[in-house]
């Protein structure tokens, strides 16, 4: 299905070594080398020019695979983290999204443990969820410096590397630079301050902690430092960075930038914003499309301006897209999308219900589960273990957009739109209900939104165009997207003056304290480096 996703034999003695360099990865995560079909990059490069491409495969598929060999087993990170825990995607879900009032996990703490202090905002720095995550966030960093280290001008002179592959890896070098930048983006939202090392630093040193502010400066320059190297917008191949996804990752970088650094730079969101919406992607008819199987040929490709790619049978994983399609639903739902069982896992919580309401065609309510109770109880109620208490959503389906299955009913096709067109269209709204922009646009990406949806549905006012109304718009159209704990922190939502069911670990919701903006820093990472500290308050 996604070629990207293919990867071929990437065991390598410098892929593991380079983890080596990062806090913990040595001593607490037990990565060991994997076996005798493993090469010293240099002979793995010298006798194979498409180990450059293989290579970039890998550094895409790591936010989407775990190992080597499929959903369990030969995992990147050894055998100390649960390799399901550990997929990119889910970690960073379930950080922005079950720590907010958009969804909350039926699972308790002998399913998975410590999942429900994300339910409750009571993590600290022991939570094997975020401990997995940061684990994976370094070993996506790891893997982009060393392609970095072995493709340098002087790395190809000596192995003759010229014409066309050379060209080809000038660009395969700008689009690591920018999932590198993706990944610490990741990083310092969840984080803040970060171990920090880029490819001029040599293997073995333990990192020094940077600030989120000095991450998110070096992040931006090297956005700029890339621009001319990635291909045009739409001109790349499907599921690869081109400048619009640069683009966008500076426009969201620049949005946040005064919860990230102080500074409100809202001025040169407005223009990288504009850069993304006039780039030639464009928000497509039929908006189910992306969210179904065949989002990477049905249209919705020219929606999406970044996504993670899926494949049901050449990416299998018990994370990403298996468990946002698997776990929001039980197993009479289950097969109305596409896949063989539901896991009962999470759904949405009452204040989100009550704040989107029922009338809104974005929003798709489950119809059809066997428990009446999933479709009349708003509230998780008294037991927030209990899936078939709150309301019960769909968003992504393993169906195609014919209406016949995907490859596998247990691995999902589809793909995740980690950046798209939709929320450019509310990123410029939000612009402009904050006084910079132009609200008359603002409304028409609005009511673009709204009316694709529902032909007839209500439209909004300029006047109407304020934070409030853009904060309610992107629960509509961008729920269970990865959104929320950010767009709440940046709307000044999240810690006070908005509580949701279970928010702090009471049923009614109470305010939470400021350390709760970031995740800690796991013990593992400050017992392996003594250069890294603690987040305040844990």
């Amino acid at each position: 299905m996604k070629s990207i996703i293919k990867i071929t034999n990437l065991r390598w003695i410098f892929i593991l070594s380079l983890l080596f360099s990062l806090s913990s990865c040595q001593n607490d995560l037990n990565l060991v080398t994997k076996d005798d079909d493993q090469a010293l990059s240099e002979q793995f490069f010298a006798n194979n020019p498409n180990s450059y491409k293989q290579f970039l495969a890998k550094i895409y598929a790591g936010y989407v695979v775990t190992g080597q060999t499929g959903p369990a087993g030969d995992s990147d990170l050894g055998s100390s983290v649960d390799e399901g825990f550990s997929q990119y995607l889910r970690g960073y879900w379930q950080c922005q999204e079950l720590t907010t009032d958009e969804a909350i996990i039926a699972w308790g703490e002998s399913d998975n443990k410590t999942i429900k202090d994300l339910n409750f905002n009571t993590w600290d720095k022991d939570n094997v969820f975020t401990e997995a995550f940061f684990a994976r966030v370094f070993y996506q960093i790891g893997l982009c410096n060393e392609f970095l280290r072995e493709t340098t001008d002087a790395k190809l002179n000596t192995r003759g590397v010229s014409g066309d592959l050379r060209s080809q890896i000038s660009k395969f070098r700008a689009e690591v630079r920018f999932l590198r930048a993706l990944t610490y983006y990741h990083g310092i939202d969840i984080f803040g301050k970060l171990p920090f090392m880029t490819d001029a630093d040599p293997l073995g040193i333990k990192p020094p902690m940077q600030s989120r502010e000095f991450i998110f400066n070096f992040i931006i320059a090297d956005l700029g430092a890339i621009d001319g190297d990635l291909a045009a917008p739409k001109t790349n191949e499907y599921g690869r960075a081109d400048q619009a996804a640069a683009w966008m990752l500076k426009a969201k970088l620049l949005l946040n930038s005064k919860v990230y650094t102080g500074v409100d730079r809202s001025p040169e969101a407005l223009t990288a914003v504009n850069k993304v919406i006039s780039s030639g992607y464009s928000i497509i008819t039929n908006r189910s499309k992306l969210f179904q199987a065949d989002n990477n040929t049905n249209g919705a490709q020219n929606e999406i301006i970044f996504p993670l790619c899926s494949d049901g049978l050449k990416s299998q994983t018990w994370g990403g897209m298996t468990y946002l399609v698997h776990a929001s639903c039980d197993n009479a739902v289950g097969k109305l999308l596409g896949v063989d069982s539901g896991w009962k896992g999470y759904r949405v919580r009452k204040e989100f219900y009550e704040s989107v309401g029922t009338d809104d065609a974005r929003v798709a309510y489950v119809s059809g589960n066997t428990d009446p109770a999933s479709i009349t109880t708003p509230s998780v109620d008294s037991d927030p273990n209990a899936f078939n208490q709150g309301k019960k959503l769909t968003k992504f389906t393993n169906i195609r957009s014919d209406g016949a299955l995907a490859q596998s009913v247990s691995m999902p096709d589809t793909d995740f739109p980690l950046f798209r067109m939709g929320d450019a269209y509310l990123m410029y709204a939000e612009l402009a209900a904050n006084g910079f922009g132009d609200k008359t646009i603002a409304k028409g990406y609005i009511n673009d939104l709204r009316t694709r949806a529902n032909p007839s549905a209500a439209t909004v006012t300029e006047s109407e165009v304020t934070p409030d109304l853009v904060l309610n718009e992107r629960a509509k159209e961008l729920y269970w997207e990865g959104c929320r704990r950010q767009d709440l922190i940046r709307f000044g939502k999240y810690l006070s003056g908005y509580n949701w069911e279970w928010k702090g670990g009471v049923q009614t919701g109470v305010s939470l304290p400021e350390t709760k903006l970031l995740f800690a820093i796991p013990s593992s990472e400050l017992r392996a480096n003594s250069n890294l500290s603690q987040n305040p308050g844990y």
